[in-house]
C-alpha cells in the first residue's frame, strides 16, 4: 500500500478499522464448520493462536504501523493520526477476539490427529494442484527424487571442497566472508542488485519484458514471521510489483549462496515475469484471470522452473548457488513425502525409520532430510502443512512435463496471482 501521503494513510486507517468485521465473517465461517465436524488438527489451531497474539501485542504489527506512520513530509496530520491509531486499535482487538475464540471454542474441539484422510486429501490435492494424480505414485516419486537430489548435492559438495559432506560444504559456503550479508539494508540491496541484473540481461534476450514491468521493488517485510514472497503491481502499473523478505526477529546475517536461488524464483523468470505479464495483458485477459485467478501447481510450478531455467542460462554455475538450489528442491521433496505421508498415514521409508508417518517423525525426519530449513518459523518447517496438499504443487508440477515425474489429468487452465511463497 502507498504511504506517501495523508490520504493514503487515510486509506491505510479505514482498512484498519475494517479488520473487525472481516474477522467476525470468518469466526462464523469457523464456528459453522466445527458445527459441521470440520476442524483442523490441534497442532495448527495452537500455531494460529500464536500467531495471531503477535498480531494482538502491544509490539505487535497494527501497533507498529501507526507508531511509526510518517508521510514522505514527515509525520501525518492530527487527525489522520487518531483515525490510524482507532483502526490499529480496532485490529489488535478484533485479532485478540479472534485468538479468544481460537483457544477457547475451536481448539477444544480440535482432533489430535493431523491426517485427514484419502478423500478429503484428494479433494485438496486437486484443488491445489489443478490436476488429480495418483498419491501413492506421487509419494514413491517424492522418496526417489528426494534421494536424487541427495545424492546431486553430494556431488557439488565435492566441487566445493574435494571430499567433503554436504553438511561440511555448507559450513565453508556459510563462513566465506564474500557470501555474508550483515543487516537487512544489505540483504535488501543485494536483492535489488541480484534482481536489476537478471532484469536487464533477460530483457529483449530470453524474453519479451515491456518497459513498465522491468520496475521490479525488493522490500524488508514489516512482519518478522519469515518466508520471501511476491506481491504483484497495481492493475496500472503505478505500483510495481514487490519482492518482500520477512526476516524473524533477531536474525540480521544472510548468506547468498542460500538465496541466490529465490529471487529468480519470486523475480524474473519467476513470479514477477508471470505475474506482471497477466496483468499487462489486459487486451487478452478479464481482471478475474489478471488479478484473482491462481493455482498453485500453475503459478509455483512456474516459478521452480524459473529456478531451474537460471541454472540452465549459467546463472547458478557457482557451485554455492547451484547447492542453494538443490537445497531448495530437497525441501520441496521433502514436503511431498512427509505431506502425502502424514495425511494418508503411508509407510515410512526404510532409510528413515519403521511404521507409518506422523507430524512428530516427519519433524525429525526434516531435521536430518532438511538440515538447513529453519525451525524458528512453522512456515519453513517440511513437516509443517497449512493444509492438507498446500506445500506440494512447487515440486511436483515442475515435473508435470518430465515422465520420471508423476502421471496428471489436466484441470482447468489457470494464470497469475501468487500472494506468497512459503520458505
Amino acid at each position: 500500500m502507498p504511504t506517501d501521503t495523508a490520504e493514503h494513510w487515510e486509506h491505510i486507517a479505514g482498512r484498519a478499522l475494517n479488520v473487525p468485521g472481516a474477522l467476525r465473517g470468518y469466526t462464523e465461517s469457523l464456528r459453522q464448520a466445527r458445527d459441521a465436524g470440520k476442524v483442523a488438527a490441534e497442532r495448527q489451531v495452537s500455531i494460529v493462536i500464536e500467531q495471531t497474539t503477535k498480531y494482538a501485542a502491544e509490539d505487535g504489527f497494527f501497533a507498529k504501523l501507526a507508531a511509526e506512520a510518517r508521510t514522505a513530509d514527515g509525520p501525518l496530520p492530527g487527525e489522520t493520526q487518531e483515525t490510524l491509531d482507532a483502526g490499529a486499535a480496532a485490529a489488535r482487538g478484533a485479532y485478540r477476539e479472534l485468538a479468544e475464540f481460537l483457544r477457547t471454542e475451536l481448539l477444544p474441539a480440535a482432533p489430535q490427529q493431523d491426517a485427514v484422510g484419502r478423500e478429503r486429501y484428494a479433494l485438496a490435492s486437486r484443488s491445489f494442484l489443478g490436476a488429480a494424480v495418483d498419491l501413492e505414485e506421487t509419494y514413491a516419486w517424492g522418496v526417489q527424487e528426494l534421494y536424487r537430489l541427495i545424492a546431486e548435492q553430494e556431488n557439488v559438495a565435492s566441487a566445493i571442497k574435494p571430499g567433503a559432506s554436504i553438511e561440511e560444504a555448507k559450513d565453508v559456503l556459510n563462513n566465506d566472508p564474500a557470501r555474508q550479508l550483515k543487516g537487512t539494508e544489505a540483504l535488501k540491496a543485494w536483492m535489488q542488485e541480484l534482481s536489476d541484473k537478471a532484469v536487464a540481461e533477460l530483457a529483449g534476450v530470453h524474453f519479451e519484458i515491456p518497459d513498465v514491468m522491468r520496475k521490479l521493488e525488493c522490500l524488508i517485510a514489516p512482519t518478522d514471521e519469515g518466508g520471501i514472497y511476491y506481491t504483484g503491481p497495481s492493475d496500472d502499473f503505478s505500483r510495481p510489483g514487490r519482492m518482500w523478505w520477512s526476516v524473524p526477529a533477531g536474525e540480521d546475517t544472510f548468506t547468498t549462496w542460500a538465496e541466490t536461488t529465490t529471487v529468480f524464483h519470486e523475480g524474473v523468470p519467476g513470479h514477477h515475469l508471470q505475474v506482471a505479464t497477466a496483468t499487462y495483458r489486459r487486451e487478452l485477459l478479464n481482471k478475474w484471470r489478471r488479478n484473482i485467478c491462481w493455482t498453485s501447481g500453475h503459478g509455483e510450478g512456474w516459478a521452480l522452473y524459473a529456478e531451474k531455467l537460471m541454472q540452465e542460462l549459467g546463472y547458478l554455475a557457482d557451485p554455492g548457488d547451484h547447492m542453494g538450489m538443490l537445497d531448495m528442491q530437497r525441501m520441496r521433496a521433502a514436503r511431498v513425502v512427509f505431506d502425502i505421508g502424514v495425511h494418508l498415514e503411508l509407510e515410512i521409508p526404510e532409510r528413515w525409520g519403521s511404521g507409518t508417518w506422523t507430524p512428530r517423525r516427519a519433524t525429525t525426519s526434516s531435521r536430518k532430510t532438511c538440515p538447513s530449513a529453519k525451525a524458528s518459523s512453522h512456515s519453513n518447517s517440511p513437516a509443517t502443512s497449512a493444509g492438507p496438499a498446500r506445500p506440494r504443487p512447487t515440486k511436483w508440477d515442475s515435473a508435470s512435463g518430465n515422465r520420471s515425474g508423476p502421471t496428471s489429468k489436466p484441470g482447468p487452465a489457470s494464470t497469475s496471482r501468487p500472494s506468497t511463497r512459503e520458505r
